[in-house]
C-alpha cells in the first residue's frame, strides 16, 4: 500500500508541473487528447515499479503492456480525465491499480490538484485522505444523486442513461474517476459509464467494494473488465440495473 500511494503522489506531482500551463495537447487515433504529462506520469509509475517490483507485470494507458514473471500486475492510468487536466479544471486523477491474476487487490484514485486520495486494499477498507471512507445509506432512488463521464458517450445506450435520469434527484457529469471517488465516500450513489478501458477501471472495484458499494458490469457481473461499468453504494444497485434494463418499460 504504501508503495502505491507513494508512486502516485509522485505521478500527481508530475502533472502538476504541467496543469494550467497551456501544456501542448496531441490527439490519439480515437481523438482522445495526450499530453507531455500523461507520458512522464506514466514513466514515473513504471520506474518506480521497475525499481522495487522488478518481476511484476505492468499495463499501462500510454506505453502497453510488459508481462512479469509473478502473478501480479500494475495497472496505471497516468491521468484519468485528460479533457479535465487540459482545460485546467482540478478533477483529473492519477489511477494505479495491483491486479493478483484477473483481480485488483489494491486500487489508488489520486487528485493531485485537490489534494485528495481514496485507496483501498482487499480486508483493509477504503480510506479517503486519513479517515475511512463509506458509501452513503440512501435506499430510494428517487433521492440518488447519478453521475457520469460524458452525455456523448452513450449513444444507442441512451435509453439507459435517460431511465435513470427520470428516476434519480440530481444528476451530474462529475465524472472520470471522480464520479468513482464521490460513490465510495458517499457522496453521490451511481456513476455509471458506458466506455471503458481497463485502466479506467482497475482502481474502482476494490474500492467500492471496501468502502460498502458495489461495481459492476450493466449485467450485474463484479468485474473490471469489461466496456460498461455501473457503481452503486450497494442498496440501489438491483434498481439500477433494473433501469439499465428497462424492466418497467412497457
Amino acid at each position: 500500500v504504501h508503495f502505491a500511494l507513494d508512486a502516485t503522489w509522485h505521478a500527481g506531482r508530475v502533472t502538476l508541473g504541467y496543469f494550467q500551463t497551456g501544456v501542448a495537447v496531441e490527439r490519439k487515433a480515437d481523438s482522445t487528447p495526450l499530453t507531455i504529462a500523461d507520458r512522464e506520469a506514466e514513466r514515473t509509475l513504471r520506474e518506480w515499479t521497475a525499481r522495487y517490483w522488478p518481476d511484476h507485470g505492468i499495463v499501462g494507458e500510454e506505453f502497453g503492456a510488459s508481462k512479469g514473471s509473478s502473478p501480479y500486475t500494475w495497472v496505471f492510468d497516468p491521468i484519468d480525465g485528460t479533457k479535465a487536466f487540459v482545460a485546467g479544471v482540478p478533477l483529473y486523477a492519477n489511477l494505479v491499480a495491483l491486479l493478483d491474476g484477473d483481480r485488483a487487490v489494491l486500487g489508488v484514485i489520486h487528485f493531485p490538484a485537490l489534494g485528495e486520495t481514496v485507496w483501498a486494499a482487499r480486508g483493509r477498507g477504503c480510506y479517503w485522505n486519513e479517515r475511512r471512507a463509506r458509501v452513503s445509506a440512501v435506499s430510494a432512488l428517487g433521492d440518488a444523486a447519478l453521475m457520469t463521464s460524458g452525455l456523448d458517450l452513450f449513444g444507442a445506450k441512451q435509453a439507459a442513461w435517460d431511465r435513470l435520469v427520470s428516476s434519480t434527484y440530481i444528476q451530474r457529469t462529475w465524472g472520470d474517476a471522480y464520479g468513482y471517488a464521490l460513490v465510495a465516500t458517499g457522496r453521490a450513489e451511481i456513476m455509471i459509464d458506458p466506455v471503458m478501458e481497463l485502466w479506467d477501471a482497475a482502481p474502482m472495484q476494490v474500492i467500492l467494494e471496501e468502502a460498502g458499494g458495489m461495481l459492476t458490469d450493466w449485467q450485474g457481473v463484479a468485474t473490471i473488465h469489461h466496456r460498461e461499468t455501473v457503481a452503486t453504494n450497494g442498496a440501489l444497485h438491483a434498481d439500477v440495473l433494473a433501469k439499465i434494463r428497462g424492466d418497467d418499460v412497457k
